[in-house]
C-alpha cells in the first residue's frame, strides 16, 4: 500500500474541517438536517420520544399547566426575560424535565447515561462530561432547569455571537479565556471516541490530530499557541460553512 502523501493528508483535513461544526460537534457522515435535529431533540428531557414538543391550546391553559407542573409563576417569568422562550413553552419544556428529573436537577452520571444512548456505536462519556460542564454553569456539579433552558435558548434562538461564544465555552476546558491546543485534543479524541470506529468515510487514528491543526492554523491568527475568543469569533464568523452550521437548529421549537 502506498503511503499517504503530505497533500492528502491536507485535503483529508480540509474535508473534515468543512464538515466539522463546532457548535455540536457533528463530524462528517453528511447526515440531512433532520437527522440531526432529532438526535439532538432526543437528548432533550421533554422530547424523549423523538417529537418537537407543541403548544396546543386546548391542553394547555396558563393556570392548568402552572398547576400541574408546579412551578411559580415568579420563576417562570424571570426565565422569560432570560431566555427567548415563552411563557407556554417553558412551561411544556418544565413538564418534561420533572417527568424526567422528579428531583428538579440532572447530575453528571445522568447526564451521560441519557447522552450514551445516541452514541452506541461508541464512548460518549469524555465528550459529554465536558457538554455537560458547559451546562453547569454555576459549577456545582448539577444542571437544573434553569440551567438547561438557558443554554437551550442560546443553542436554538441565540444569536450568530451568542452561538460561537457558547461553542468557545464548550472547548476553553479550563474555563481562562482561551483554547489551548491540549484542549482541542481533548475535545476532537472525545468526539472521536464518541462516533466509534464505523463512521463513514473511515476516519483514521491520526485524523484527530490533523483536525487540532488545522484548527490552530486557521484560527490562531497571531501564531501563539492559543486561540481568543476574538479569534476565534472572527474566523467563524467569516467562514461560510460555520456559518450555515449556526442555522442547524433554528426553528426546531
Amino acid at each position: 500500500m502506498k503511503p499517504r502523501s503530505q497533500d492528502q493528508s491536507l485535503s483529508d483535513s480540509r474535508e473534515l474541517d468543512r464538515s466539522y461544526d463546532p457548535l455540536t460537534g457533528n463530524l462528517p457522515s453528511k447526515p440531512n438536517k433532520k437527522t440531526l435535529k432529532q438526535r439532538f431533540l432526543k437528548l432533550l428531557p421533554c422530547c424523549r420520544s423523538g417529537s418537537t414538543p407543541s403548544i396546543d391550546k386546548k391542553s394547555i391553559t396558563e393556570d392548568g399547566e402552572l398547576a400541574t407542573v408546579c412551578y411559580r409563576p415568579e420563576g417562570l417569568d424571570s426565565l422569560v426575560q432570560k431566555t427567548s422562550f415563552s411563557k407556554k413553552e417553558l412551561q411544556v419544556l418544565y413538564r418534561g424535565f420533572k417527568n424526567e428529573c422528579p428531583s428538579g436537577i440532572v447530575n453528571e452520571e445522568t447526564f451521560k447515561s441519557i447522552y450514551s444512548q445516541f452514541f452506541p456505536q461508541g464512548d460518549s462519556t469524555m465528550y459529554a462530561h465536558f457538554l455537560f460542564e458547559a451546562f453547569d454553569t454555576h459549577n456545582n456539579g448539577s444542571v437544573s432547569f434553569e440551567d438547561f433552558v438557558v443554554s437551550l435558548s442560546i443553542i436554538l434562538r441565540g444569536s450568530i455571537t451568542d452561538k460561537l461564544n457558547w461553542a468557545f465555552n464548550l472547548y476553553d476546558l479550563n474555563k481562562d479565556g482561551c483554547i489551548t491546543r491540549e484542549e482541542m485534543t481533548d475535545i476532537m479524541n472525545s468526539i472521536y471516541d464518541m462516533m466509534g470506529k464505523y463512521t463513514y468515510p473511515c476516519m483514521r487514528d491520526s485524523a484527530p490530530k490533523e483536525h487540532v491543526d488545522n484548527f490552530f492554523q486557521k484560527m490562531d491568527r497571531n501564531n501563539d499557541g492559543v486561540v481568543t475568543i476574538d479569534e476565534f469569533l472572527e474566523t467563524c464568523q467569516k467562514d461560510e460553512n460555520i456559518m450555515q452550521s449556526m442555522h442547524m437548529f433554528d426553528n426546531v421549537i
